[in-house]
């Protein structure tokens, strides 16, 4: 019920705001402006699986479906978005996800951010979906990241610096099974950022505290990332488990390297995680590396203010063309206080992609993965998937 008051809020909120920015620029006068935009991400995927466990069926999706609202009021920036994907399976209020949700308000000395928001941690999840080299993140800032969460945040720049740090319950506007409170930190410093020559590098770190994962109603804790996209649900491996109802402290870290001259462009991340519920420990370490190049001469954009990379702008009427390819792991480790490690698991997966920018804001995906799940104690192989993905987006 709390969803479909929430979803309904966030319509009404879409509705209010739009009428007032309409109302303020004809008027002429603007303490009040407001501007629609939103994305598209339609998938599908095609799997090549093995005989191990339940296959993956191709299959079709809207990825994101996302509508929102944002300008100024009074002196205060503020963005409503939700993600309406989720009515293609079921038309109800309880389908819309709330994302971006706050209000700012800018200083000379940084920006104030309140409500709900992505939290500043890792340079793959600080850049937007719209604009990654692939159609998924990395295994650890798909599943390990914190991700839209309800809190207060204060970010600061510089000419090649930026430190953000916030504070955040555990809780979302929709997921609130999940109790606890964290806080966060990240920052950056591109020596260069020229266009056409940049050089990022960067630190995220969080503290995270759950509040009995697994018992009284609240969800447990469990890091199980897909291998193979986002439809490979039957390829999921679990890496950790903390679901005995005990307080779980978690520690997370990632060192973040970007750079980007003339058509190429590298990224990487080395990156882990520390669990400690009082009985057991657990550990999830993950790195990766990209390297893409564009074919037809574009470079990758840098914001300097955000610390993150940004939109490609196609040079010519045809497009830009860019390859790029990935190497991507994540190991998962448990035990017992003062015992051997009862669960060691990893995750593998090679990716190579092509994307046809046909406009800054039109793009075509097309990824080839391999994924291979290990069980490190049996030494056995335990899933090995291929697919090819692709995907139509757009945004506005």
């Amino acid at each position: 019920m709390a969803v479909v008051h929430h979803a309904g809020a966030c319509v009404a909120l879409c509705l209010l705001a739009a009428s007032a920015g309409v109302h303020a620029q004809e008027s002429g006068e603007r303490p009040v402006t407001a501007e629609l935009g939103g994305r598209i991400h339609w998938d599908f995927a095609q799997f090549d699986n093995d005989s191990r466990g339940i296959a993956n069926p191709d299959d079709t999706e809207v990825r994101r479906l996302w509508l929102d609202v944002s300008g100024k009021f009074y002196g205060w920036g503020y963005k409503i978005e939700g993600d309406f994907a989720g009515l293609q399976d079921d038309f109800t209020g309880d389908s819309v996800e709330a994302k971006d949700v706050y209000v700012t308000r800018d200083f000379k000395a940084g920006k104030l951010t309140i409500g709900q928001f992505k939290q500043y941690f890792t340079l793959d999840d600080r850049i937007s979906s719209n604009y990654g080299a692939f159609m998924e993140r990395s295994m650890f800032a798909s599943s390990v990241a914190p991700l839209y969460r309800l809190g207060a945040a204060w970010i600061t720049a510089g000419e090649d610096y930026t430190v953000g740090g916030s504070v955040y319950s555990l809780e979302s506007i929709d997921v609130w099974q999940v109790k606890g409170r964290a806080f966060g930190a990240r920052g950056t410093w591109a020596p260069r950022h020229d266009d056409g020559d940049t050089l990022h590098l960067g630190l995220s770190l969080a503290r995270e505290s759950y509040d009995h994962p697994g018992r009284d109603g609240a969800n447990g804790l469990r890091i199980a990332p897909r291998p193979a996209g986002h439809l490979s649900d039957n390829s999921r491996a679990t890496l950790v488990n903390f679901n005995r109802g005990l307080d779980t402290d978690v520690d997370k870290y990632s060192l973040e390297f970007g750079f980007a001259r003339g058509p190429w462009y590298l990224q990487s991340e080395v990156s882990g995680a520390n669990f400690d519920d009082g009985s057991q420990r657990g550990e999830i370490r993950s790195a990766y590396g990209l390297i893409g190049w564009f074919i037809t001469g574009e470079t990758t954009p840098y914001d300097s203010k955000s610390g993150r990379f940004g939109r490609v702008k196609p040079t010519r009427s045809s497009g830009a063309w860019q390859l790029a390819a990935r190497y991507d792991t994540i190991r998962g480790k448990q035990h017992l206080n003062g015992a051997a490690d009862f669960s060691d698991v990893s995750m593998e997966q090679t990716s190579i992609g092509v994307n046809w920018h046909l406009r800054s804001n039109l793009r075509f995906m097309l990824d080839w993965i391999e994924s291979r799940n290990r069980d490190r104690l049996a030494d056995v192989t335990l899933d090995r998937t291929r697919a090819v993905t692709g995907r139509f987006q757009y945004d506005f």
